[in-house]
């Protein structure tokens, strides 16, 4: 009753102008609202690699709600004896300060004073804090008797609903502590680098002395100005005999020790920053994480999130050195290089790496640009991926049970004719004439095994026309594959030569279906996500399902590993059970390579950002290192067997599985015709003709044109 009494007379000037009563006023004030809302207050949030170590922090004001547990004693005394020393012996409001603001506002004639206590402050903060337009913004902070009203009011049902330990707590974590800090523990680490938990005296006086006029006593901006508050917060704890006066004096003798650390706030300054660029682009174009952008973005920056993702920092370090090693981020031909790495069988992503810092494309040695992934993911329209699509042609013939002996010619050069896509038409280009990249490998036969380990176009365009265009490109959207715009894969006759702009982290999720036995899973950055309160959130599911047959992976898995011994990519082995195979975009305008073990798969891509078929990789020179020209074996595939050796360092070997027998009823495929040839000529004529070009990956000689 006295505190409605007291607040009609402050409000007095006002109630009077408006033709309100005294006791109207006192019996409006304490009718006091329900349904309270105490939410909306900003805390950041954090992105976690696997082992719970922080990759990343987003937010719009730098705050972390914490326990009253967690905050010193010394700091909850500090504040209370220079803000409201009264605070636990009165109500939502302090009589004396009340009566003293009242004498001053009955004697201007307005609202001057308002004896504001640390329920009020937290009202005061709660309000502007949920303030989301310029009008809220104005009303929460002008220097009008209609807000301290409302203000009044709302602290009486605080502190109907809540106890003075938890409206402290709220206050401490909701006050702004000046420099970008908000709440008490955000601002114990920003100066002193410590929780709040672990401040001693002169540390928690001097952060209780800046919440009154944060911009003015602000230690990092006005030290001056911020000691001498200090000291007069640790003089009013020795008046009120919270301290003794010899603690006190003790402790205003020691100079202000800041410690200042300085925030991170989103990806640019984080250790894993394409890695974490796809996390907050998946949380922001995803709806699970709310309807409309503006949504998902105050969820990300408000939201006190918890992200644990699925980075092993093992993986990552391990594939930006490598990337970093071949492709140097400043390097004098302004090639890039991109690597993502998926584990099979979960679709967890476990390392992305760029070679270049995350930052303006017009800074060299920067880019804001993902290479690793979609569009969605990181604004790449993708790259033309070359032989490393003959995979799919090749899983094809496999589902078709072709036996790896399965012998087939390789023209010098094929005309694609006779082709169907998956609507039925005819698609080819009866003037064209697509070659192999070296002469040496026309006019032979290749078996299934030996074809795929030399990767030879003209064989591969053939195979692709025997078991079907449309078997192909399904293969490849069974496993996951589309181009890096989000659209559907285009059907040509050139599509096993890979002219379809795809990303690493595509490619590196179907290859992992191999090592995982046909068990495709989505690419997966986020494992869990919990709210403020530590409340579940749903996340995307990996959605992984078996989609090829067992024996059909194990049989490619058989014939890749020997790309890494006797094919394109012999010598790339990583000293454990492996496959992979490189890929070359006609004109040497980039090189891939993508490879597996059964725990780890990888896809690696190097090209140039202005335009590979402008800048091509010919007669390349890079830092120092010089390259006639560049195929999916010279550089990526270096890169791949770097990455993986380090990163599977010290883990048990897991082998592959054995394919089924049927596949060997021609043999098994590995002989070449080639060798054969020339073992004969020399067994004849007791000499060996001039050597002949040895196949090697590439592109056609005639880039495949992506229309019929």
């Amino acid at each position: 009753m006295l505190a409605g009494v007291l607040v009609a007379l402050l409000l007095l000037p006002t109630a009077f102008t408006a033709g309100v009563s005294t006791r109207d006023a006192a019996g409006w004030f304490e009718d006091v609202p329900d349904g309270i809302d105490t939410s909306g207050v900003p805390e950041r949030s954090t992105i976690l690699a696997a082992d719970g170590s922080s990759i990343a922090t987003f937010y719009f004001q730098n705050r972390i709600d914490v326990r009253m547990d967690q905050i010193a004693p010394v700091v909850r005394q500090a504040v209370l004896a220079i803000e409201d020393s009264r605070f636990y012996q009165h109500g939502a409001l302090d009589s004396k300060g009340t009566l003293r603001a009242l004498i001053s506002n009955l004697g201007h004639g307005q609202v001057t004073q308002g004896g504001s206590g640390i329920t009020q402050q937290y009202v005061k903060n709660l309000l502007l804090t949920q303030a989301t337009t310029a009008t809220q913004r104005k009303d929460a902070t002008e220097l009008s008797a209609g807000r301290k009203m409302r203000e009044l009011r709302l602290a009486v049902a605080m502190e109907k609903r809540y106890s003075k330990d938890e409206i402290l707590r709220r206050y401490l974590n909701i006050a702004y502590f000046g420099d970008g800090a908000y709440g008490v523990e955000a601002a114990s680490r920003h100066y002193f680098s410590k929780t709040a938990a672990k401040l001693t005296l002169p540390e928690a006086a001097l952060l209780a002395g800046i919440v009154r006029y944060p911009y003015a006593y602000d230690p990092v901006n006005h030290p001056d100005a911020a000691r001498q508050r200090r000291d007069v917060v640790l003089a009013r704890m020795a008046q009120l005999g919270w301290i003794p006066q010899a603690t006190a004096d003790a402790a205003a003798k020691q100079p202000v020790q800041l410690h200042v650390h300085q925030a991170r706030n989103g990806c640019v300054e984080s250790s894993a920053p394409f890695f974490c660029d796809y996390v907050q682009r998946e949380i922001l174009t995803n709806a699970a994480f709310g309807k409309t952008k503006a949504d998902r973005e105050k969820l990300l920056k408000q939201g006190g999130l918890t992200i644990r993702t699925t980075l092993k920092w093992k993986v990552q370090k391990a594939a930006q050195k490598a990337v970093d090693g071949h492709v140097p981020p400043r390097n004098s031909a302004h090639k890039a290089a991109a690597e993502a790495l998926v584990e099979p069988g979960t679709g967890a992503i476990r390392g992305m790496a760029v070679d270049r810092d995350l930052g303006p494309d017009n800074q060299r040695g920067k880019t804001w640009i993902n290479f690793a992934a979609d569009a969605d993911h990181g604004s790449s329209i993708g790259m033309q991926s070359g032989s490393t699509f003959k995979v799919f042609t090749l899983a094809a013939a496999l589902q078709d049970d072709m036996p790896f002996g399965t012998m087939m010619d390789a023209p010098t050069s094929f005309t694609p004719t006779g082709y169907r896509d998956c609507d039925g038409r005819r698609v080819g280009d009866p003037n064209a004439s697509l070659r192999n990249s070296a002469d040496g490998e026309g006019g032979k036969q290749f078996s299934l095994v030996t074809g795929t380990w030399h990767s030879v176009n003209t064989f591969f365009l053939g195979l692709e026309k025997e078991i079907g265009l449309c078997e192909t490109v399904q293969m490849a959207e069974k496993l996951g594959m589309r181009q890096a715009n989000g659209k559907p894969l285009e059907e040509y006759p050139s599509f096993t030569l890979g002219f379809n702009p795809v990303s690493p982290l595509r490619l590196a999720s179907a290859y992992a279906a191999f090592a995982a036995r046909g068990r495709y899973c989505r690419p997966v950055a986020i494992a869990s996500v919990t709210d403020t309160n530590g409340k579940p959130m749903k996340v995307p599911s990996a959605g992984c399902k078996q989609v090829l047959d067992k024996g059909v992976a194990d049989a490619v898995n058989y014939i890749l590993r020997g790309v890494l011994t006797q094919g394109t990519a012999a010598g790339s082995g990583i000293g454990r059970p492996a496959a992979g195979k490189t890929g070359t975009v006609d004109n040497f305008s980039a090189a891939w390579f993508a490879g597996y073990t059964p725990d780890l798969a990888s896809a690696v891509w190097v090209g140039d950002p202005r335009g590979g078929y402008k800048y091509p990789m010919d007669d390349l020179c890079m830092s120092g290192e010089c390259f006639g020209e560049v195929f999916g074996a010279t550089i990526p595939a270096p890169i791949w067997q770097d990455t993986m050796s380090a990163a599977l360092d010290g883990t048990a070997e897991t082998d592959f599985h054995s394919p089924p027998s049927h596949y060997f009823s021609m043999g098994d495929g590995q002989t070449d015709p080639s060798k054969k040839d020339k073992k004969d000529k020399k067994d004849k004529k007791g000499a060996d003709p001039s050597p002949t070009t040895p196949p090697t990956t590439g592109p056609p000689t005639l880039a495949p044109s992506p229309k019929p």
